[in-house]
């Protein structure tokens, strides 16, 4: 009894030597799991048709197609293009969230496999196919098309963020969260807010806004 005691103490005390760092990874991995749950739950509710999946590989395709077509490059990744997040956004815009969810976790694998930025595999999946994956919140709201890229965007750069703050602070050699704070926000917030720009500038064109509400008329479920 005394040896299983002491493990524990030793195990406790380990614990409270976790840097800054390790907890925030720790404590993301927690909610991570937690919307895991909740996202499985409401999945269930969701009927996958052949129409949604077709045009889900269409929405995906077209974004990667997009993607590769930079017009501003960063260089620990992340690129101004000409709207490759739209065609996923729209697709949450039509059939809700989990259905973008979905489009959006598949579409940043390829991002990655495209060309990614790797320092820590927490980074990975927070940079990739969880950060692309919340452009599919843009399902979230589905009666104006800039309010939803407004929400997929900002999901995306959430995760970029936090990834910023606890991964790349090295790179400015920040000492304190502070500037990292402020390093994550300088180098995610203007590429993905041209993005945005961009994104909402296209949305809204008389013959792309004719579409939306064709598609949504069509397939919106």
């Amino acid at each position: 009894m005394s040896g299983i005691i002491s493990y524990i103490r030793s195990m406790f005390e380990e614990f409270l030597e976790f840097t800054p760092v390790t907890i925030a990874i720790t404590v993301l991995l927690l909610l991570i799991g937690i919307g895991g749950i909740v996202f499985i739950r409401r999945s269930r509710e969701i009927k996958l048709t052949t129409g949604m999946l077709v045009n889900a590989s269409l929405c995906i395709a077209l974004s990667f197609v997009l993607s590769y077509i930079k017009l501003w490059s960063m260089p620990q990744g992340g690129s101004v293009t000409p709207a490759s997040m739209l065609p996923v956004m729209l697709f949450a815009f039509i059939y809700g969230p989990v259905p973008g969810v979905m489009a959006g976790i598949a579409y940043g694998i390829l991002q990655y496999i495209q060309g990614g930025y790797l320092v820590h595999w927490v980074q990975l999946i927070m940079d990739y196919p969880l950060a692309f994956g919340l452009l599919g919140l843009a399902g979230l709201y589905r009666k104006n098309i800039v309010v939803a890229c407004l929400i997929g965007v900002f999901g995306r750069f959430l995760m970029h963020f936090l990834t910023g703050v606890i991964f790349f602070s090295e790179i400015t050699q920040a000492t304190d969260i502070l500037p990292s704070i402020l390093y994550s926000a300088a180098y995610n917030g203007p590429f993905l807010g041209v993005e945005f720009l961009i994104c909402a500038a296209i949305a809204v064109l008389p013959q792309m806004n004719r579409m939306i509400k064709h598609l949504q008329k069509t397939y919106s479920v």
